[in-house]
């Protein structure tokens, strides 16, 4: 059975003291209450990294630069209706302070504590793998 496959793009905004800035799904989306790194759906005629800018200022108010955004990896995840492929972005220079727009809580977190603690921010299954590569490139 064939699935549609969606795309979205992801950034991890890296603060001088080495954490990454996760946000919490709001009540009413799909994965509700889960911790994911912010981004959104690669829109018709966008390219991945337009999707973050994009979505980093509509979600966090912070104003990225393209040349700030450095490609790392992507997921790719079959979920049961649909299959996500996600390119993942860093970044470690932005204007403004990042501020929860769209109801959700946002925490800034060590990677490594994201690998020691799955309980206490639960992810979607496609950004688990990605953790131990950002533990790995921070600590």
């Amino acid at each position: 059975m064939s699935v549609p496959l969606v795309l979205v793009a992801a950034c991890v905004l890296i603060d001088a003291d080495k954490r990454v800035l996760i946000a919490q799904r709001p009540e009413g989306k799909s994965m509700a209450g889960l911790w994911e790194f912010p981004g959104g759906k690669i829109e018709d005629g966008e390219r991945p990294e337009q999707t973050v800018i994009r979505e980093m200022h509509e979600e966090l108010g912070v104003v990225i630069k393209e040349a700030c955004l450095a490609p790392f990896v992507f997921a790719s995840h079959a979920y049961e209706e649909f299959h996500l492929l996600m390119p993942l972005f860093l970044c470690r220079r932005w204007e403004g302070i990042p501020q929860p727009r769209e109801g959700q809580k946002t925490a800034w977190v060590r990677p490594r504590d994201l690998a020691l603690f799955p309980d206490r921010y639960p992810m979607p299954p496609a950004d688990i793998p990605l953790i131990p590569m950002l533990r790995d490139l921070l600590t």
